[in-house]
């Protein structure tokens, strides 16, 4: 039966089948292809490589795999198996977890705040998207050849301060993101990644071979790869440990709804490791692309947020056949933010049908219209309103825009406490054997797990939690 099919049938809360009636995926390669395609976004290609530009290059890239490790998979594992184990939305597979386990039913408020967070990161993440089709546009047609950093510059502020402009990159961008998702699981998430992440994998290694002509491959390599713990600071380690977390789309409660669709016979272990390990290789393969270019033009690698939108244009626009190679590599950021962007849409999606009855075009087209016009806050946050700072009494929050504060709530706030409350779930209050059989794994194997999510994982999420919050 198709995915389409299941919103209409009433919540049973039963564990037992639910899967069965609902669209699943075709594969294990399906499955790691759409969590792949979730992970790897805007924060795989475009802050990875700025964040670890401020922080120092290889040590930083070293603490990061080591949270990767202890962080991210543990997690992972433990959302894909609560989606798997309740088989439907977030919020009812905790609802079917708790009534099966005894637990009190508040846990299920876990799946709402992940839910709320993907949907309200898709609202400004789409502008995002939108920028980069423009970019597409502005490269191809050789705006970019032999202008000053000056003019780069004016052109990116030209496009922010356009809201007419953005509003039509933001609406193709949701377009695109709806599109696949009203298809479905096996017709829409599957096909789409099926062919997208491929040529993803594809655009970057071409924009990585491209970098390698630059004469700087190997000051790049040395850059990501030999760690200077003189460069380490204490906030350059939490900033590790919570891009670790952040770039896997821990917290928002994908992995839930992406487990809901995972056939019983496919591992998680080994499906989470895997998914981790190419999210992983993909922001090293990123860095791999970019710090050559910045080097060879004597640019600075911690340029921070504009090193995507400003940094790299500026570098393209004075490099050989420049125009096709920058035009290639905003099309591969487009990809990943689309397939992040579906996965983002997803879960309230998922929910739509099962609690509200609709079927999937409909609740796609109702949740992704209120994302797009929440959207357009974040809009009028760069231009018209960009002196409108709504919590602006709070000192903390003192002169954030909408885009600002989404940005803020999300990423600081409703994603931690998102992944804390999965690892708290996990290790502390799920039933210990319904969880051994759920992972299938070694006595041995499951004990380091358990023990990891139990405490090192949600000691290590709550003080990034606290330190974004200070």
């Amino acid at each position: 039966m198709s995915v389409s099919s299941s919103g209409s049938a009433a919540y049973s809360g039963s564990l037992e089948g639910s899967n069965a009636q609902r669209g699943l995926w075709s594969s294990r390669l399906a499955f790691i292809l759409a969590a792949t395609g979730s992970a790897v976004g805007l924060g795989n290609i475009w802050k990875f490589p700025y964040v670890t530009g401020e922080n120092g290059g290889g040590a930083f890239v070293l603490v990061y795999l080591l949270c990767i490790a202890i962080i991210g998979i543990p997690i992972m594992m433990a959302e894909v198996m609560i989606g798997r184990r309740g088989g439907h939305s977030p919020v009812n597979s905790i609802k079917a977890i708790a009534q099966r386990d005894g637990l009190n039913p508040a846990w299920k408020l876990v799946g709402a705040v992940g839910i709320l967070a993907g949907f309200l990161i898709l609202s400004f993440y789409s502008v995002i998207g939108g920028w980069a089709i423009s970019y597409v546009g502005t490269t191809a047609s050789g705006q970019l050849s032999g202008q000053t950093a000056d003019a780069v510059g004016a052109i990116f502020s030209g496009l922010l301060s356009n809201p007419g402009t953005l509003l039509l990159w933001h609406t193709v961008f949701m377009a695109l993101v709806m599109l696949v998702v009203a298809k479905g699981v096996r017709s829409g998430l599957e096909r789409a990644v099926s062919i997208l992440m491929p040529a993803l994998f594809v655009l970057l290694l071409i924009v990585v071979g491209y970098a390698m002509t630059t004469g700087h491959f190997g000051q790049a390599a040395a850059f990501l790869f030999q760690p200077d713990f003189s460069k380490l600071t204490t906030s350059g380690v939490l900033v590790a440990l919570g891009h670790a977390f952040f770039t896997l789309s821990l917290g928002m409660a994908v992995m839930m709804a992406y487990g809901s669709y995972l056939p019983k016979k496919i591992s998680i272990a080994k499906t989470s490791i895997t998914v981790s390990v190419i999210d992983t290789g993909v922001a090293l393969l990123a860095g791999l692309a970019i710090f050559p270019i910045v080097f060879a033009n004597g640019l600075e690698p911690g340029a921070g947020p504009g090193l995507i939108f400003q940094t790299l244009p500026l570098a393209f626009g004075q490099m050989p056949m420049g125009s096709l190679f920058g035009t290639l590599f905003f099309v591969l950021l487009i990809f990943a933010a689309w397939t992040s962007g579906i996965s983002l849409l997803e879960p309230i999606v998922e929910w739509l049908e099962e609690q509200k009855g609709m079927n999937r075009t409909v609740s796609t087209l109702g949740a992704g219209v209120v994302c797009w016009a929440l959207g357009i806050a974040s809009i009028l946050s760069l231009n018209l309103w960009a002196d409108f700072a709504p919590l602006g009494f709070i000192p903390m929050l003192e002169g954030k825009t909408i885009f600002d504060l989404l940005d803020f709530f999300t990423a600081n706030i409703l994603l931690p406490l998102g992944g804390l409350l999965v690892a708290l779930m996990a290790g502390w209050v799920m039933s210990k054997p319904a969880m051994e059989k759920e992972l299938a794994l070694s006595p041995g194997t499951f004990n380091l797990w358990f023990v990891t999510v139990r405490f090192i994982t949600p000691i290590a999420v709550g003080v990034v939690f606290i330190y974004n919050l200070m």
